[in-house]
């Protein structure tokens, strides 16, 4: 194939292979001539004239050639649809163009005839064998799969069914051991059974710390009445589900009950107001911000225990958890005591106690609540005498195995490329997730079968220690964190599909965004409620879960899709309760909501593994940081003009490279894995060194509340106040002497400003890239 320049103003015919012309296109790259020359004899006595071609027209010098004996070349032409080149194509007719009719003509014409009829009757020849051959022997009719994407991805779906994802969950529950490892080995042997690739089932020894052989206590200095967690005195039989803290400091410690509710900066700041909070025993609600960063700011603060419930007004409708309690981890991901048993300097100090909302409103001496619209969150009242309480925790070190499975569905054309599938299995909430996990193995294993192989490699992955500090995700990802850096495209979580069926929830980092909402609106239109659907309701919020560590030490892409009883803002962080779990079955008993997470996440796999040019936008990334700078207050000009510049490049970007290699005639291979090479990394950009506790490292998830706004800033303005010179868990950088921790504000911009700046020298380097290297 030919190219060649030419003319965007002019109408002329192209009848030269010179032009001149003086508006031609400039061309990013160069082209290279082909000569277009004839074999054979005829050749070596044909001359061709210069022609000369003006901007005004051609003029021959010589005489006409014999339009007998040649015909003037008009090549077809091709015009790229968005205007860059034209594509010159050769005549396959060109020989006949140019051949000399010199001698022997009739001759020449006997022969040709002859070899026509001769070549006739052999195709004949054939013909009568095929047709024989397929009348004798009928092929097989196996249903044909169609190259439509919108058609297999139908296929796809309705290999989902909630009946086939019962009976799966079915034989889940049933097995005869219980435990962790039992399990993943059962799981192992599905997964080889359905016809993954590559099926591994690891172990990884790690300290975990778990409940005591007794109940932990809070005991009543002034009635000397002891409680069980959940509020039950010690003398009567409690609940056979121990609620603990993991990872909590253990021991016993004697104060003064301080309410400090949510643990903002009012609540804490009217706490150290009304009393010494030194070696006192706050009680905490969960909600509104992490819990590991709350306990870092107790601990700071010079309180020395911590009681936590969940206010009933905060709960689920239709959850009585009044008189439950309930467990939590401490444990921010992975094994936290790699080293010695001793050194767990990272962890907290303070001892922490679930107890149930009856055990809060006894201690508080808060009047009575309801739960629902009337409800009346619990408080201590202003007047009311502070109990003087003893809190004994004692937990107990053991050493246990946890057990990943992973398996792979290559790819054939990146297969390097891998979309990451997570869940877990280590307890019996995990049935529902691994009931959807093998109904979608079975779904794409089956179309497989049938001939289809998807474009990017599809890694499953069911998790171990999950409940304990998401240890299975962590320690698989540390050990192949170098692989996954540049293979690792995006990550779906089924942590926890179906805990209610009240609200649809999902979250997405902005890259996903588009594709989460797309997928969730074509989803809810088949809905299960016929015609009482909620609408879309996508977020950015931070939430606890296996994908954790892909999104904040990877900066991998990530998106889930939930069921839940409330809104998803009053729930980011009351997930971090693990109340005694409910069966999938009791949930929901006819697994339709199983059955519609299922399908939303099957899309988002197919949409994953398939499309030529990833679902990712970059501009979702650009407006979205412009959305949490809108507060003049945390933004400084700088920052504002580094995301005004980020949005330029990136619309430009989405809109001048994705767009046309999305288009089938301008795809080549090596230009659009380079893009997507380019949107893979993008949201690396945004993960900093450190960051608050319980807070993720990457800065495009952010926490609930009234405005948009970085996780960073938000509690960097908050820190000024109980922040001291020492450095601290809760103050990152270390302030410099009489700063007051003010410096933490400037840092916090500083790193927010060199993250836009890098996503926007990205954005550049991606533009420049495909300048000098087109389609």
């Amino acid at each position: 194939m030919a190219y060649r320049k030419v003319c965007d103003s002019q109408g002329g015919p192209l009848v030269s292979d010179v032009l001149n012309c003086s508006g031609a296109l400039d061309l990013a790259w160069e082209m290279k001539k082909e000569e277009l020359q004839e074999p054979g004899p005829s050749l070596d006595h044909m001359q061709m004239q210069h022609v000369d071609c003006q901007h005004s027209g051609c003029s021959n010098t010589g005489p006409d050639p014999d339009p007998e004996l040649m015909e003037p070349i008009q090549p077809p032409v091709s015009v790229s649809p968005h205007g860059r080149f034209e594509r010159l194509q050769e005549d396959p007719n060109y020989i006949s163009h140019f051949t000399r009719a010199s001698g022997h003509k009739g001759q020449r014409h006997r022969h040709c005839l002859l070899l026509r009829y001769f070549i006739a009757a052999a195709g004949m020849f054939v013909l009568g064998l095929l047709i024989g051959w397929f009348a004798h022997n009928p092929p097989a009719k196996a249903k044909q799969l169609t190259s439509d994407s919108s058609d297999l991805l139908e296929e796809l779906l309705k290999r989902i069914s909630p009946d086939k994802i019962d009976a799966l969950h079915r034989s889940f529950s049933i097995l005869p051991d219980d435990s962790e490892e039992a399990r993943a080995r059962y799981l192992h042997s599905q997964w080889v059974g359905l016809g993954l690739t590559g099926v591994h089932l690891n172990n990884h020894t790690v300290l975990v710390s778990v409940p005591g052989s007794s109940p932990n206590t809070i005991t009543d200095s002034s009635s000397n009445q002891c409680f069980q967690p959940n509020g039950t005195p010690c003398d009567q039989p409690g609940s056979p589900d121990m609620a603990y803290a993991a990872y909590s400091a253990v021991g016993s410690i004697k104060g003064v009950v301080v309410d400090v509710q949510y643990a903002t900066e009012a609540d804490l700041r009217r706490a150290r107001e009304s009393v010494n909070i030194t070696g006192q025993i706050a009680v905490v609600k969960l909600g509104q911000a992490p819990l590991l960063y709350k306990l870092s700011l107790l601990s700071e603060m010079g309180f020395g225990g911590v009681l936590l419930y969940m206010d009933p007004c905060d709960a689920p409708p239709g959850r009585h958890i009044f008189h439950q309690a309930f467990s939590v981890t401490l444990n921010p991901g992975g094994n936290p005591t790699a080293g010695s048993q001793t050194n767990r300097s990272h962890l907290t100090s303070l001892l922490v106690q679930p107890i149930s909302a009856f055990l809060a409103k006894t201690l508080l001496s808060s009047p009575s609540t309801g739960q629902g619209d009337r409800c009346t969150p619990l408080a201590m009242p202003a007047k009311a005498e502070r109990k003087k309480i003893t809190l004994n925790v004692e937990n107990q070190w053991s050493s246990k195995k946890i057990y990943n499975v992973v398996g792979y569905l290559k790819g054939r054309k990146n297969p390097d490329r891998q979309v990451l599938l997570g869940s877990h299995h280590d307890n019996s909430e995990g049935g529902g997730a691994s009931a959807i996990m093998n109904q979608l193995i079975a779904a794409l294993t089956e179309q497989t079968k049938q001939g289809w192989v998807p474009d990017r490699t599809t890694v499953f992955c069911s998790w171990g220690g999950s409940a304990v500090g998401n240890i299975g995700s962590y320690e698989w990802g540390k050990v192949n964190s170098v692989v996954l850096q540049s293979t690792a495209v995006a990550y779906i979580s089924l942590n926890s599909p179906v805990r209610g069926t009240e609200t649809l929830r999902a979250t997405a980092c902005p890259t996903l965004l588009q594709l989460t909402s797309d997928i969730q609106r074509r989803q809810l239109l088949s809905c299960i409620r016929g015609g009482n659907c909620p609408g879309p309701n996508v977020s950015t919020l931070q939430s606890p879960g296996d994908k954790s560590f892909v999104a904040n030490m990877l900066g991998v892409p990530t998106m889930e899709f939930a069921f839940e009883q409330a809104k998803a803002e009053t729930t980011t962080f009351l997930s971090e309760a693990l109340f005694t779990a409910e069966s999938p079955r009791t949930i929901d008993p006819l697994f339709k909501f199983h059955e519609t997470i299922a399908k939303m996440t099957m899309e988002a796999i197919f949409r994953l593994v398939t499309d030529p040019v990833l679902p990712f936008y970059p501009l979702d990334i650009a407006l979205d940081v412009q959305n949490k700078l809108r507060d003049g207050k945390a933004a400084s000009p700088a920052l504002l003009s580094a995301a005004a510049s980020l949005r330029d490049h990136a619309a430009f970007f989405q809109s001048e490279m994705m767009r046309p290699a999305n288009d089938p005639k301008e795809r080549d291979p090596s230009h659009v894995r380079m893009l997507n090479d380019v949107l893979r990394d993008l949201e690396k950009s945004f993960l900093i060194p450190q960051s608050p506790p319980g807070v993720y490292r990457n800065l495009l998830y952010s926490l609930p509340g009234q405005t948009p706004q970085f996780s960073l800033l938000r509690f960097s303005q908050d820190a000024p106040w109980h922040c001291s010179d020492a450095t601290t868990s809760a103050c990152r950088p270390p302030a410099p002497q009489g700063g007051a921790c003010l410096h933490s504000v400037s840092h916090s911009r500083s790193l927010i400003l060199e993250a836009v700046r890098s996503a926007d020298t990205l954005m550049c380097f991606g533009l420049e890239l495909f300048e000098n290297y087109p389609l």
